[in-house]
């Protein structure tokens, strides 16, 4: 299994100028991209839209052809909008890059175990939707030595990556905030891209 931490800081260190998208465990602020970004202007942040960050990614691909749109999605919210798999391998933007985070949880809420966990291969959704490529790594130097082939490859491409699950027990009033707010973020990529 990978630990969540390590998932993150490899993607951001091999991002180039990729917009990162995150949601639920690879947003979290203790153990998610906040904890290690060197990037934080091109990060969004999507708190509070478990199933979304696809969708939005997508959309922000096809916005902006010229720059790779990284999502980082959870199992748990893959599995709320599984349609969006069909609709991304439809449109077929070359710069989208969909990583999902797979710990067979919903680590957010408390660690219930999805309905996926151990029965459906992520990967095989996405391969049998359409994706140009897919990929699953249980393993932090196998996904290292292979992040930046990945990223060069045409997209769509999809990677589902094993994570050991980092359970959030703390009630949400409690957790620790990211600085920047989805609002933030969608203000600030408004104003580089019009510039």
């Amino acid at each position: 299994m990978i630990n969540n931490t390590d998932a993150v800081r490899i993607l951001d260190e091999h991002r180039a100028d990729g917009l990162i998208l995150t949601t639920m465990n690879a947003g979290n602020v203790r153990f998610g991209m906040p904890s290690v970004t060197q990037h934080e202007e091109s990060d969004f942040p999507m708190g509070g839209c478990m199933g979304k960050a696809s969708s939005l990614g997508l959309g922000l691909a096809l916005a902006q052809p010229r720059r790779k749109v990284i999502v980082l999605d959870g199992d748990g919210s893959l599995l709320m909008n599984l349609g969006t798999l069909v609709t991304i391998s439809n449109k077929a933007p070359e710069n989208f890059y969909h990583f999902v985070f797979d710990n067979g949880v919903y680590a957010v809420t408390g660690g219930q175990p999805t309905p996926a966990d151990g029965t459906s291969s992520y990967r095989g959704l996405a391969e049998e939707a359409g994706y140009l490529a897919t990929y699953e790594f249980d393993d932090t130097e196998e996904l290292a030595m292979n992040i930046d082939s990945i990223l060069q490859q045409k997209g769509p491409v999809f990677v589902c990556l094993k994570v050991a699950p980092e359970i959030e027990n703390t009630p949400v009033q409690f957790r620790p905030r990211p600085r920047r707010s989805s609002q933030m973020a969608i203000q600030e990529l408004r104003q580089r891209f019009t510039s």
